[in-house]
């Protein structure tokens, strides 16, 4: 079992939202400036992530996306599951026909591993990560770089006009 780029770059992005939603909508150019996470990457994961209703979208100036109902309610579980990434450690994806169409000798093993993945991922909402020291300290730098990255950007643009 592993988890894929998928489920690791839709966990940082939504994490990325909440670390910046008193700023209002946020845009993808935005999380992928700070993350190094392609924009067509993002728009994939979110497309998934609004259909789970996991964001909102906001359209016009200004707009970007949001948490849908807040960082307390939005657990990591839900995030993974929503851009349809595995939690399953069997090899037969839980069907129990890992041997010949029949169960394996650790087939309960893998699956009892499966179900607590899934228990501790869905018991960290965004709202737990969001107070974590050490999560702050990644976003005060990452945001002092995404500043130093926008400064720069429009040094370069202004010695092109």
């Amino acid at each position: 079992m592993r988890l894929t780029t998928k489920g690791r770059y839709a966990v940082t992005a939504m994490l990325d939202l909440a670390l910046h939603e008193d700023q209002g909508p946020i845009t993808l150019a935005d999380i992928s400036l700070r993350q190094g996470v392609s924009v067509s990457y993002l728009e994939q994961l979110f497309a998934k992530l609004r259909r789970s209703k996991l964001v909102e979208s906001v359209r016009g100036p200004g707009g970007g996306y949001r948490l849908a109902g807040g960082a307390a309610s939005i657990n990591v579980a839900q995030i993974v599951e929503a851009v349809n990434d595995s939690m399953d450690a069997t090899r037969c994806l839980g069907k129990g026909d890992c041997q010949h169409g029949d169960v394996c000798l650790t087939h309960y093993l893998w699956t009892d591993l499966s179900e607590r993945l899934r228990q501790f991922l869905g018991d960290i909402t965004l709202a737990d990560l969001v107070s974590r020291e050490d999560i702050q300290r990644v976003r005060t730098r990452q945001d002092k770089g995404a500043c130093a990255n926008a400064n720069q950007d429009a040094i370069n643009l202004e010695r092109i006009i």
